[in-house]
């Protein structure tokens, strides 16, 4: 292919019939290599890929889900500050986050952002990372409302936490939480759970009513007199 050409390519996976159940990864690599100058031993190697996931299994791809942990400001030698955020995966694939960073409620009311957290980071089922969101060095210590919103495809979390950024060099205080927004995996668990709660009292109601023994009648009692 020359210069700026296009084609397309087709890629089978064949997998075992033997394969266990659950998501794996792979890539498909797409490369070319110059060739080395005369007498030199340098080969320049340009490559790209398109990442792919396969279920294997019946019940289609496992759900997605994450959890924010701790939220901790900092601030390196220069006084550039910065706030890192634990995350960890809790659903049954990987996930790529990318999110925003918004300080409001800061001094004298101050409000800064939204600022993109730095390179997102991809994190298989049952791990755990952190991404850090970087700020600009004039940015008063605070004490700020950090809200932190991140996201991986359609699942959306969000926390804010109170923060005081530390001194140049030196790492702060972890944040207190505010408010947490809980994911859509998680609350329609949390609505389904309810409405069976509330599905069983009822049946357990009706259970019981029509279960009742009826009522008995007194009886008569005829005295024979003497």
């Amino acid at each position: 292919m020359g210069p700026r050409d296009e084609t397309r390519v087709q890629a089978t996976i064949t997998v075992p019939p033997a394969a266990s159940r659950g998501e794996r990864y792979g890539v498909v690599w797409a490369s070319t290599a110059s060739t080395p100058r005369t007498g030199g031993e340098i080969t320049q190697v340009h490559r790209v890929g398109v990442r792919m996931y396969l279920d294997i299994g019946p019940g289609g791809e496992p759900p997605s889900d994450f959890s924010i942990g701790e939220v901790r400001p900092a601030r390196d030698p220069d006084g550039k500050p910065s706030l890192t955020v634990q995350v960890s995966n809790t659903g049954g694939r990987a996930i790529d986050l990318t999110g925003t960073v918004t300080l409001t409620d800061g001094p004298a009311g101050s409000r800064a952002g939204p600022f993109p957290v730095g390179q997102g980071v991809t994190l298989a089922p049952g791990a755990a990372g952190q991404v850090i969101a970087t700020f600009p060095a004039a940015l008063p210590n605070g004490p700020w409302n950090a809200e932190v919103k991140l996201e991986s495809g359609l699942v959306q979390r969000s926390v804010t936490a109170r923060i005081t950024f530390p001194d140049p060099g030196q790492i702060g205080e972890r944040g207190s939480l505010i408010s947490r927004i809980i994911s859509g995996w998680t609350l329609a668990a949390a609505v389904a759970g309810l409405l069976l709660i509330a599905g069983l009292t009822v049946l357990a109601r009706r259970s019981r009513r029509s279960g009742r023994p009826p009522t008995a009648r007194p009886r008569e009692h005829a005295s024979a007199g003497r």
